[in-house]
């Protein structure tokens, strides 16, 4: 009968229903199993991260029209594929234990910076007849990036070394410079750029260091100040003014070595984040050098200095981005073990829509620092790319770093998960380099131009 039948059905519902209530109290009793630990494995990337942004070989991902191919920015050759990989293997093994005790005792570890120069990491574009690897300034870019999700303070003696120190002796150098600094700066030696002082930040061409000729030797006088690896670094590359008159036009570059007689490097600043990278004031107090050790052209500096600025900027996106994904590839996997109120936090939909709007913007960053890249090498146009990828980047890792630290709650203000560091180390972004402010001034003046 009619009620017969409901009932069959009514019972075999009930079987289901008791089916399943069981199977999530199971699900719910494994979850809330899992418990954090205090050891330095929580400082490593989740396996399950990098899903989304693992790249494929150009030859599968191309698209054809007319006679062109158009291959999505993460569409990468096979050499930079390998080189991410590798790179990433590196970070997680290699620098990852060791993240934790660099940022407290505010120094890098030895092995690891020799394990940069093993990796070929702070040679990367150098040729091979020097010692270099021989690669692309993509390759950099993607090496910054792979350094920085583990630690940005090591992304940025990769970035420091490829986009600043060595392309200018690349492009600047002499045969004699190049054969003498090349080959140590791509197997021991950390170069350090010295353009700011205490009255020139963002107006960096008001320097007042200045480099006297006496017959074939220029005397250079002047303190720079926040210079990055100064503690580390053989050589410097130091911007002084050779004629004051000239105003900025007199602006030289000069090769100074380490042990010059004069040299003073200050104490090293307490700061809030990336704190393996050294940041000290450096002195010159009649430091005597040879006319010969002028990089580039007499009164050229500003146009070096310049140029060199436009290419970091792009590492220093690099950076941020590697920083915003690493945080956010920390974070995720906590939202979904994390239980409250009979489920995850992550299947809350306020959560998801906030972690889906993160998602979308270090997507955005990623394509606005590819492409810049991809433009510099390119040899077309990069400098607006360059400042929008750097301005947008910077912004987009104090968003993640923030968001990420409110998802994981208290656990997240602990020094046992690296989201609190995250959070210290995003702030330089929208400093160094370039203020956001001046990012936006260059946007703005290419606006101006293109319209």
């Amino acid at each position: 009968t009619l009620c017969d039948s409901f009932c069959i059905l009514s019972n075999y519902a009930c079987w289901w229903v008791s089916m399943a209530l069981a199977a999530l109290k199971k699900w719910q009793l494994l979850r809330n199993s899992v418990r954090p630990c205090s050891n330095w494995f929580h400082w490593r990337t989740q396996p399950c991260a990098f899903k989304s942004t693992k790249p494929e070989v150009a030859e599968n991902r191309t698209a054809v029209a007319g006679n062109h191919i158009y291959a999505p920015l993460q569409t990468f050759t096979e050499e930079e594929h390998m080189l991410k990989d590798s790179v990433q293997k590196f970070a997680q093994e290699r620098i990852a234990p060791l993240v934790r005790s660099m940022d407290e005792n505010a120094c890098v570890d030895q092995s690891v910076l020799l394990g940069l120069f093993e990796q070929g990491l702070m040679s990367i574009e150098v040729e091979e007849e020097y010692g270099g690897t021989g690669s692309s300034f993509f390759s950099s870019i993607l090496a910054i990036e792979e350094l920085s999700k583990v630690d940005p303070g090591i992304g940025l003696f990769c970035d420091l070394q490829n986009t600043l120190i060595n392309t200018l002796f690349r492009r600047c150098g002499s045969e004699e410079q190049k054969k003498k600094y090349l080959p140590r700066l791509a197997t021991n030696m950390v170069g350090s750029f010295c353009l700011s002082e205490a009255g020139s930040g963002s107006d960096a061409f008001a320097l007042k260091t200045t480099a006297e000729k006496i017959k074939d030797y220029y005397i250079i006088n002047g303190t720079k100040m926040w210079i990055t690896h100064a503690e580390q670094a053989g050589v410097f590359l130091v911007m002084a003014n050779a004629n004051v008159s000239a105003g900025y036009r007199g602006i030289t570059c000069f090769i100074v070595d380490r042990e010059t007689e004069g040299l003073h490097i200050g104490k090293k600043e307490n700061k809030l984040g990336i704190r393996a990278s050294s940041t000290c004031p450096v002195t010159f107090e009649n430091v005597k050098v040879h006319e010969t050790n002028i990089l580039g052209q007499l009164g050229h500096g500003y146009k070096y200095a310049a140029g060199m600025l436009n290419e970091g900027r792009i590492g220093i996106a690099a950076q941020m981005l590697g920083l915003a994904q690493g945080c956010f590839d920390h974070t995720i996997p906590y939202t979904k073990q994390r239980v409250q109120f009979g489920k995850r936090i992550f299947d809350f939909q306020g959560m998801q829509h906030q972690i889906a709007q993160v998602a979308t913007q270090i997507e955005a960053a990623r394509l606005l620092t590819y492409n810049a890249a991809r433009l510099r090498e390119a040899g077309k146009p990069f400098v607006k790319e360059a400042s929008m990828a750097k301005y947008y980047a910077s912004e987009v890792a104090t968003l993640t770093a923030s968001k990420c630290m409110e998802w994981m709650g208290g656990v997240g203000f602990t020094k046992d998960y690296p989201i609190e560091k995250y959070f210290r180390d995003c702030k330089i972004g929208s400093i160094y380099e370039g203020t956001s402010n001046i990012q936006l001034s260059t946007v703005a003046k290419y606006i101006d131009k293109e319209y």
